[in-house]
């Protein structure tokens, strides 16, 4: 895109309105708690009000020595941002976590803690209300927030527009011969000033032109300017309509059609797989397409070989698609675009695959074109399209026609997160698309997929605190568990709820709940969860102050671990019976037991359940009044591990 010009006067309000005196204060209102200063910088689509944000962030940067975050808060097809999507991107460029599944509230506090103290620019851009921006302002009056709006903030105090008009006319002619050369400015100089306020000194609208202009070498300035000047003009066709109408209908049909099927590119972010899958072309033939459009001015380059479509045109682009494409036509290019990035999620989650035969198996079958060089390129290729991915879920799932699809495009996007950033680090869009996989299911009546859903995101719930709100979606799990007559998921749902009341610390119904989940798992015989819920049962007995249910508990999950062949669990049973034995004041019999455990555990090769053992051993013998011995088995442990207490601490087998 050319470089910025003229806005010498706007640059300058915006530098003086930083230090200038409050309206608030002007007014003799009382001053509210110290928030940032907000710059607002109001004007149409296409007047440049973001390229003029930019230039005076550039400006200002030094005085604000903590960096720039920024924040988009209408997609290029016009859809609002969710206010704790915009949250979230702050925080994660401030390298702040955020947890999953919290409400907007939260994570607005968490942003103006994590920037508390600090000297940093907001820029958001192309804001569609105050309560969007507001949920964004920090409470430290050393940042500054810079907004783009097409109006006025009504509601944020202290906010005084610099609104935008079309550029002076040198200013136009500068931008003007930037695109196309001084060249053709400098001999027809008239042409080049009738061109400037045929296009309204919109620069959206001069881009357009200069780009046309740019690939006719040998057409005029004033054939142009007198082409737009006999186009009629109205209140739906102004200079950016015309414009752009010039530049479309110099395309030839294939480009124009192509052309017409980018604003369904998720939040109208490009690349060659997205519209060759929209068109029906070649990769190749795809990308060279995408360059011309970018040299007209049609769309922008981004970083990481990406482009994106300006949101002054996408109304423009939606009215053509709506008008030349029939609605079966526009389904079909949809599918083929969440085909194809189907396809690329199942490529780049194979490139996680560690074993060379496993990975070969993966990408039999999948074009060389959809294959990625190597993980990490796979990775990039994720983090850089996961907005579009995350908004072709979103509008996949919204369609409603494509359910089919949608439910696949989430199920890829949730696989390849998992691969390449590992459950934890994902949590935040995992949880998001969980809720879609929600959506979906309860609008189709499929039970299974609800039920496991409803306990992905339980499980991230109750990992985060909120516990009431895990056991809730538990309970629900279980109904759509049974009304599919799952009983993985309703036995998995039972010991979920179990868990949420131990959390809860009602001993009574956990213990309820374990039961009726192991119930479940003898009648199937599924004897590993067996094992584990007589453990969970022993563990939350102890809890209780049940000491005699705990060890038969106890006894028998290390039963089921030895019929299992599993040393490492057994060994873990026996240390926790030996610990309950000990609570309830048999220290022989838990001698006796941590010393069976330690066995176990050297069997296993698990120095670090041995050294905890061999501490819980001489603990007991201090009881038992051996001090001697208790130093033989500390000396022990500290061979074992050294000398860090954090190694010795044994963990219950139900964690």
């Amino acid at each position: 895109m050319a470089d910025f010009v003229g806005r010498r006067r706007e640059l300058k309000e915006l530098r003086e309105d930083i230090a200038r005196t409050g309206l608030d204060t002007l007014s003799g209102r009382k001053a509210k708690a110290p928030r940032a200063r907000v710059l607002l910088v109001a004007g149409r689509p296409g007047s440049g009000r973001t390229a003029l944000a930019e230039a005076f962030v550039r400006e200002v940067a030094d005085q604000y020595p903590d960096g720039l975050l920024r924040v988009r808060l209408t997609t290029p097809g016009g859809e609002t941002v969710a206010t704790e999507r915009a949250v979230r991107t702050l925080l994660e460029g401030l390298g702040r976590a955020t947890p999953p599944g919290a409400c907007e509230d939260d994570l607005s506090a968490a942003l103006r803690e994590a920037l508390a103290g600090r000297r940093a620019i907001l820029l958001v851009d192309d804001a569609a209300d105050p309560q969007q921006v507001d949920a964004l302002l920090p409470d430290t009056p050393e940042c500054l927030v810079v907004v783009t709006a097409e109006g006025p903030l009504t509601g944020i105090p202290d906010v005084r527009p610099c609104t935008l008009g079309g550029l002076e006319t040198p200013s136009a002619v500068e931008l003007l011969a930037r695109i196309i050369g001084d060249t053709r400015v400098t001999v027809d100089p008239r042409a080049a000033e009738g061109l400037a306020e045929e296009c309204g000194g919109q620069p959206a609208a001069l881009a357009l032109a200069g780009g046309w202009l740019a690939a006719h070498p040998k057409a005029a300035v004033a054939d142009v300017a007198k082409q737009l000047h006999d186009m009629p003009s109205t209140a739906s066709a102004g200079p950016l309509a015309r414009t752009f109408r010039l530049v479309y209908e110099s395309l030839p049909q294939p480009a124009q059609r192509t052309l017409r099927l980018l604003p369904l590119a998720p939040a109208g972010i490009l690349d060659s797989h997205t519209a060759s899958a929209l068109a029906g072309c070649s990769v190749a033939a795809a990308q060279s397409t995408l360059e011309d459009f970018a040299r007209l001015g049609l769309v922008r380059h981004a970083p990481d070989g990406l482009f994106l479509l300006p949101g002054c045109l996408a109304p423009l682009l939606q009215a053509l698609l709506e008008a030349k494409e029939r609605p079966a036509e526009v389904q079909l290019a949809r599918a083929r675009m969440l085909e194809r990035t189907v396809r690329l999620l199942t490529s780049c989650r194979a490139m996680a695959e560690e074993d060379e035969d496993r990975l070969r198996e993966r990408l039999d079958g999948l074009p060389r074109a959809l294959r990625f060089p190597d993980r990490r390129a796979a990775a990039t290729w994720l983090d850089t399209r996961l907005p579009a991915l995350t908004a072709a879920a979103h509008l996949a799932v919204a369609d409603g026609g494509l359910d089919t699809l949608a439910r696949r495009l989430v199920a890829a996007l949730v696989r390849a997160l998992a691969e390449h950033r590992g459950t934890e680090a994902a949590a935040p869009e995992l949880y998001g698309l969980h809720e879609l996989v929600l959506d979906v299911a309860e609008r189709r009546g499929l039970h299974r997929e609800r039920a496991a859903a409803l306990l992905n995101l339980a499980d991230l719930d109750a990992e985060t605190g909120r516990t009431e709100e895990a056991l809730e979606r538990y309970r629900a799990a279980l109904v759509a568990g049974k009304a599919a007559g799952d009983p993985y998921a309703t036995g998995r749902a039972m010991e979920s709820v179990g868990g949420a009341y131990q959390e809860l610390e009602d001993w009574p119904r956990a213990s309820d709940w374990f039961g009726r989940a192991l119930s479940q798992a003898l009648a199937r015989g599924e004897r590993a969860d067996e094992a584990r819920l007589y453990g969970r049962l022993g563990n939350v007995h102890t809890y209780a102050g049940r000491y005699g249910e705990a060890l038969r508990s106890w006894r028998a999950a290390a039963a089921g671990y030895r019929r299992l062949a599993d040393v490492p669990g057994q060994a873990k049973a026996l240390s926790e019976m030996a610990r309950v034995q000990e609570y309830a004041g048999r220290p022989g019999e838990s001698l006796h037991t941590c010393r069976e455990a330690i066995e176990l555990a050297r069997k296993a090769g698990d120095l670090r359940l041995q050294a905890a053992l061999q501490v819980r051993l001489a603990d007991t013998l201090d009881r038992l009044g051996d001090p001697a011995a208790a130093r033989l088995h500390r000396s022990a442990a500290d061979r074992l591990l050294g000398d860090d207490p954090a190694a010795c601490e044994i963990r219950s087998s139900s964690d």
